[in-house]
């Protein structure tokens, strides 16, 4: 048994395991702890005050999920002022041995490990996901995470994306509408101005004025509470528009991939799952004209672990250094 401390490191939050991978590759999760990152000055001193949590000693080997870009020599991140430089990691939290993979790297590290009892279903048939030949993984949440995961026999690879930067492709008038009110904003429009979850007040912006509404100011999180309640007819448009787009995002990769599975990974899709089946998710990601009876014939799952990002990451190290 190796243990490990497994780190999940976003904007907001760092969050901290404890987690134990068995010789058969099976990776248990303690319990996690949450620290906020504006009460750090830095990810050494968040890592000091998780280890005098734990009696003061930790096991010498982490995993760091980082929400952000991972190569280089400094390591920054776009919504806290930490920085970590890889080469001091070992001196600087008395470690033998580090992984740092990139959180949605870490999403599809977990996809690669979970069983069935985290994986939902979401479309396409009933049945358990391949297990060889790529699965595509798509987290819409603050931004749109995309990545491939790659099965052959027992091993598996992972490859980070910035798929959620390919331009945005409208499918019927409404979606022009939207697509005109971004191109107000940005030259150009990628799909996760569309498909994330800020991405819901645009949309909901796009609608008003295409009824010639007058735009009440929502924040995002307020839409899509009434979006999914019912309590907001044009919130529950948008929130319609927003699965649709998932749908047809997500059939787009899987086609560009190659894809025999698709996972929808991040805590939005998993607070929406009731949502999305209920939606035109489904045949928005088969509508692919010559290729839709391929594209149903695709599993579509939900990932539900409850730390994806620990256990993705505690997963990315067992790949690196116990396989």
């Amino acid at each position: 048994m190796t243990d490990i401390v497994s780190v999940d490191i976003g904007g907001t939050h760092a969050r901290f395991a404890i987690a134990s991978v068995a010789p058969n590759g099976a990776i248990t999760l303690g319990e996690p702890d949450t620290l906020h990152t504006k009460d750090y000055a830095s990810f050494q001193t968040a890592w000091e005050a998780f280890r005098d949590q734990h009696g003061g000693t930790l096991p010498r080997a982490i995993a760091m999920s980082i929400a952000g870009p991972v190569g280089g020599e400094v390591i920054r991140f776009t919504n806290n002022p930490w920085i970590i430089r890889p080469a001091l990691v070992p001196e600087k939290l008395h470690v033998d041995r580090f992984t740092i993979v990139n959180d949605f790297a870490a999403v599809a590290h977990a996809v690669a490990r979970a069983d069935e009892a985290h994986l939902e279903h979401l479309a396409g048939p009933v049945a358990p996901l391949p297990q060889t030949g790529a699965l595509t993984v798509v987290g819409p949440g603050t931004g749109l995470g995309v990545a491939i995961l790659l099965r052959e026999s027992d091993r598996y690879m992972v490859q980070a994306t910035e798929g959620g930067h390919i331009d945005f492709a409208p499918k019927d008038t409404i979606e022009d509408a939207i697509l005109a009110h971004l191109r107000q904003q940005h030259p150009r429009v990628s799909v996760e101005r569309v498909v994330s979850g800020p991405a819901i007040v645009d949309i909901y912006r796009a609608l008003a004025a295409m009824e010639r509404r007058a735009v009440t100011e929502h924040s995002d999180v307020e839409l899509w509470t009434a979006g999914t309640d019912g309590s907001d007819s044009l919130a529950a448009a948008a929130v319609d528009r927003f699965c649709m787009a998932l749908g047809s995002a997500a059939g787009d990769y899987a086609l560009a991939h190659g894809a025999v599975g698709v996972v929808v990974a991040g805590g939005l899709g998993y607070r929406i799952r009731d949502t999305l089946v209920a939606s035109a998710f489904a045949e928005r990601f088969a509508a692919k004209g010559r290729f839709a009876h391929l594209m149903a014939s695709l599993p579509v799952k939900l990932i539900t672990h409850p730390q994806p990002g620990l256990f993705g990451a505690a997963a990315a190290f067992a790949r690196e250094h116990l396989s």
